[in-house]
């Protein structure tokens, strides 16, 4: 167990970001271990195919990714410096991996090293170019075709948090997190070590939060970079990432609100735009957004906007609509 002590600078530093390394890192592990990942199995069926037919290699970046993942080298997980750096600006931090930062990141791991990871920490130059080169094309096959619903998800679930904390402080933006995560009276407990470990975090750094949905079920403690230490963790409505029918529309309140309205709040697990919702329902843009401005009116929708994205988000009231309570 590792139990993290918050001074209030730290409570002030802490913020969210996305990554598309963390991505390509973690979906490697879902294609060696389907099984212990089986929501992303639609996913795996796909990509498997693609990956083939595009003779894409990435036997370097397979063997720094083991299953189970016990470790993975600090210099392929750096925490995000910006909110959500794009996939050039995360590969050139990891080409200017010094041979130092390679070899600290492979030293945990069990001798002998799988021969491209020997060869990685012999001649960390070359490595770290061809991992660079199989994390670019295989980012461009696997994980690309799928990006926009992996961002909007994660942009969700910083939605959610962010909304959660302004209502209740910092105590409720780590609630339900993750099931192995826990705060109280300014600590943060991870339940993932062998040991009891207490730290404090360095100089009011505070902690970036990665939502990352192939991480599921997961998560990833990272503090060895110079930068934030970093908590990744599975964002809310990862399950329903791949589907292809739409969620349950409960009977009871499509009687009272409509079939097409109950829908798009089912719809919003995860916060989506309109766009997204019309391609899910078979409903026209413009209906959708008539829909959602009427819920928006009752108090059953948020609306937020994300870039040039405008989001919306269900409430606590719709929430206890379709709990049935």
């Amino acid at each position: 167990m590792l139990t993290l002590d918050f001074s209030a600078q730290d409570v002030a530093a802490t913020r969210f970001a996305c990554s598309r390394l963390l991505e390509v890192v973690t979906s490697v592990q879902v294609l060696k271990d389907p099984g212990a990942k089986a929501v992303h199995l639609p996913w795996v069926r796909r990509t498997r195919e693609r990956l083939a037919a595009a003779g894409v290699r990435y036997d370097l970046l397979s063997q720094l990714v083991p299953m189970p993942a016990w470790h993975l080298p600090g210099f392929l997980i750096p925490m995000p410096s910006a909110t959500a750096p794009d996939l050039e600006t995360e590969l050139a931090l990891l080409a200017s991996t010094t041979p130092a930062a390679v070899r600290t990141g492979l030293a945990p791991l069990a001798e002998p090293l799988p021969p491209l990871v020997a060869a990685l920490r012999a001649d960390p130059g070359a490595g770290i170019a061809r991992l660079v080169a199989e994390v670019r094309a295989y980012w461009a096959v696997a994980v690309a075709p799928y990006w926009p619903r992996i961002e909007r998800l994660a942009e969700g679930e910083i939605l959610y948090r962010a909304r959660r904390m302004a209502a209740a402080g910092p105590a409720a933006l780590f609630e339900g997190l993750h099931h192995k995560v826990s705060w109280r009276d300014g600590r943060l407990t991870l339940a993932q070590r062998r040991y009891d470990i207490e730290e404090r975090l360095d100089a009011g750094r505070g902690l970036v939060l990665v939502p990352c949905a192939f991480i599921w079920p997961g998560m990833v403690w990272q503090s060895g970079n110079a930068g934030q230490p970093g908590l990744v963790y599975p964002p809310r409505g990862v399950a329903t990432l791949w589907e292809t029918t739409g969620p349950a529309v409960p009977e009871g309140l499509a009687r009272v609100i409509g079939r097409t309205r109950a829908r798009l709040l089912a719809e919003l697990a995860a916060p989506a735009s309109t766009t997204e919702l019309a391609a899910r329902t078979g409903l026209s843009p413009a209906n959708v957004s008539h829909h959602l401005t009427a819920l928006r009116g009752a108090g059953l929708t948020a609306r937020h906007r994300t870039g040039r994205t405008v989001l919306y988000a269900r409430t606590e009231a719709s929430e206890l609509l379709l709990d049935g309570r």
